[in-house]
C-alpha cells in the first residue's frame, strides 16, 4: 500500500493513501488539497460513512484518505475516509506484529476455540492454545462445554496480548497472550550467530514476510525480500503456517533475528554474469505490471524492467504486451551486482 506525501513525484493511484489539508466543507462534500495533483473530494456514500469524523473536522485540518478514483467527471480525485482508516489500522497491525508490540484489550466473547477480542475496532481471535498458563482452561476430561465455561469467565476482562498473524485481505487478526521476559529472550538469542543455518516452524504469515519459530519462545522474520531470488508478490504462495523450513540467520539486532531462505539457494545473478551482457537479444515472459512499466522474466530468478517510456503511455504498453506472454527484448542495462536489468522491447509495436 503506497502512502503519498505532498512532495511525491508520481501521481496517486486508486488504493493509495494520500494526506493533505481540508480546504472546504460544502453541501455534503469535503475537499482536500493534494498539490501538485489537484483537489480530492469526499462525497456521496463515502461522506455519509465518515460523517461522524467529518463533524469534528475543520478547514485547515490535515487528514489522510484512500484514493478511490482519479478520473472523475468533475476533475477531482475521489477519496474515502473510512477505507483510509481501515488501511492505516491494518498497516499499524502489521507493524505491531513485526515489532512484537503488546496491547491491553477487552475480551468480548468466548467460543470453544478461544476468545474474541477487539482491537482498533477490528475483531480478532485469541486461540485457547495461545493463552497464558493462568488463563488456560484446566479441564481434566477435555470436555468442550466445560472448556467454554472456563473461557467465558474471561469475558469482560482486560488482558495483554500481541498480534501473531495479520491478513488484511481476509480481515483476520490472530493474537497471543503468551510472552517471554527480556532476560530469558536475550539468553536465547545469544545462542545464535549470523551465518548459522537452522530449522524452524512457520508460525505466522503477513504481507511483508513469514515468522519462523526457532525454539519455544523465540521467532525470527523471513522478510519478503529474503524468500526467493525471483519476484515474490505474496509470501503465502511460498509458505503456510505449520511448514518446517531451513533458514540462514542474516542479522541479529536488538533481540530480533532476521532470516533468509533464498540465501540457501544459488544466486542466479551470479551465473548470469557469464550468460548476458548489454545489447544481447533475449526472450522474456511478462510477469507483472507496476507504475514504472512491466517486469519480464528472462529465466528463473532473473527479471528486467520494460519501462513505460518504451511505449509512451501505460495504455499503449498494455496494448503491446500482455501478462503471461513471451516477447523479444534487448538488454539495455545489465548490472548483476545490483541485480538490475532493463529491457527494450524488440518486437513489432502496435499503432
Amino acid at each position: 500500500m503506497a502512502v503519498f506525501a505532498e512532495q511525491a513525484i508520481t501521481p496517486p493511484m486508486p488504493g493509495d493513501i494520500v494526506e493533505g489539508p481540508v480546504i472546504a466543507l460544502d453541501r455534503a462534500r469535503l475537499y482536500i488539497d493534494l498539490p501538485p495533483f489537484g483537489t480530492g473530494v469526499i462525497y456521496g456514500r463515502e461522506y455519509l460513512n465518515a460523517r461522524e469524523v467529518i463533524k469534528r473536522t475543520n478547514v485547515g485540518d490535515r487528514i489522510a484518505a484512500k484514493v478511490l478514483a482519479v478520473d472523475t467527471k468533475d476533475g477531482y480525485i475521489e477519496l474515502s475516509l473510512k477505507e483510509a482508516r481501515q488501511a492505516l489500522i491494518w498497516a499499524e497491525a502489521e507493524e505491531a506484529l513485526k515489532g512484537k508490540k503488546q496491547f491491553e484489550v477487552l475480551v468480548k466473547e468466548a467460543n470453544k476455540g478461544g476468545l474474541i477480542i477487539e482491537w482498533q475496532g477490528i475483531a480478532g481471535f485469541l486461540p485457547a492454545s495461545q493463552l497464558k498458563a493462568e488463563h488456560y482452561p484446566r479441564v481434566m476430561d477435555g470436555d468442550k462445554d466445560k472448556i467454554l465455561d472456563e473461557l467465558r469467565k474471561l469475558v469482560g476482562e482486560k488482558i495483554a496480548v500481541s498480534i501473531i498473524s495479520a491478513t488484511p485481505k481476509e480481515g483476520k487478526l490472530i493474537f497471543s497472550e503468551k510472552g517471554i521476559d527480556d532476560k530469558e529472550k536475550r539468553e536465547m538469542v545469544e545462542r545464535y550467530q549470523v551465518g548459522d543455518i537452522v530449522s524452524g516452524e512457520v508460525t505466522g504469515m503477513v504481507d511483508f514476510g513469514a515468522f519462523v519459530k526457532l525454539e519455544e519462545g523465540l521467532e525470527g522474520l523471513v522478510h519478503i525480500s529474503e524468500i526467493d531470488w525471483g519476484l515474490v508478490d505474496d509470501p503465502r504462495h511460498f509458505f503456510k503456517v505449520g511448514d518446517h523450513v531451513k533458514v540462514r540467520i542474516i542479522d541479529i539486532k536488538d533481540g530480533k533475528i532476521s532470516l533468509s531462505v533464498k540465501q540457501l539457494k544459488d544466486n542466479p545473478w551470479q551465473a548470469a554474469i557469464d550468460k548476458y551482457k548489454k545489447g544481447d537479444r533475449v526472450e522474456g515472459v511478462v510477469i507483472k505490471f507496476n507504475k514504472h512499466g512491466a517486469l519480464a522474466s528472462i529465466e528463473e530468478g532473473i527479471a528486467g524492467l520494460v519501462h513505460v517510456s518504451e511505449f509512451g503511455t501505460e495504455e499503449k504498453l498494455r496494448q503491446n504486451i500482455e501478462l503471461g506472454k513471451r516477447y523479444p527484448f534487448t538488454i539495455s542495462l545489465f548490472d548483476p551486482k545490483e541485480m538490475r536489468m532493463a529491457l527494450a522491447f524488440a518486437g513489432e509495436k502496435k499503432a
